[in-house]
C-alpha cells in the first residue's frame, strides 16, 4: 500500500491543530497509560493499522504489558483491566461508534462512576482526536511499521483488576 498524501506536509496548519489537541490531552491529567489503551481500542475499531502500530509501540515503551495490549480487543472478558480502564474503554467504543447507539446512558453512568466531569470531557477529546487521526491515516494510507516512540522505555507494574 502506497501513501497517498503526507497530510502533515501538505496541510501543516490543519494537522497542527490536532497536534495541539494532543498536547492538551497529554497535559490534562488523565493517565498516559489509560489514554494509550483508549487510542488503541478506537484504532482497532476503525481498522487503522498505522495508529494501532503507533499506540502499541507507545504503550509498550511506557511499560504496558504485552498481555494487556493483546487483550484490548476482548477487554470485557479479560481480567487484567481496572474498573476505571473498563469504563474508559466502553466510553471510547461508544463514542467511536456514536452512530450506532448515540452513547447509551448505561455507558455514560458507568463512566461517571470513575471520571469527574472534566476528566470525562478530556477523555472524550482523546477519543475525538484518535478518531480524527484514524480518518486521516486511513484516507491517505499512512504506512504502518516505521513509527518509533520519541521517549525512553519505562517499566511499570500491572494494575490489579477491580
Amino acid at each position: 500500500m502506497k501513501e497517498r498524501i503526507d497530510y502533515f506536509k501538505t496541510a501543516p496548519d490543519g494537522a497542527g491543530i490536532l497536534a495541539k489537541l494532543e498536547g492538551y490531552i497529554r497535559e490534562s491529567g488523565l493517565d498516559r497509560d489509560l489514554i494509550e489503551l483508549v487510542k488503541l481500542r478506537a484504532s482497532q475499531i476503525n481498522g487503522c493499522a498505522f495508529c494501532i502500530d503507533m499506540h502499541t509501540k507507545d504503550a509498550r515503551s511506557h511499560g504496558e504489558s504485552e498481555q494487556r495490549l493483546y487483550g484490548v480487543t476482548a477487554w470485557r472478558e479479560a481480567p487484567f483491566y481496572t474498573g476505571r480502564e473498563r469504563a474508559a474503554l466502553a466510553w471510547a467504543e461508544a463514542v467511536t461508534l456514536i452512530g450506532r447507539d448515540h452513547v447509551p446512558d448505561a455507558v455514560y453512568d458507568e463512566a461517571r462512576r470513575f471520571f469527574s466531569e472534566k476528566e470525562l470531557v478530556d477523555l472524550t477529546l482523546a477519543v475525538i482526536a484518535i478518531n480524527s487521526w484514524n480518518r486521516l491515516a486511513i484516507s491517505f494510507r499512512s504506512t504502518p511499521g516505521s513509527y518509533q516512540p520519541d521517549h525512553p522505555t519505562t517499566k511499570k507494574a500491572v494494575p490489579a483488576a477491580t
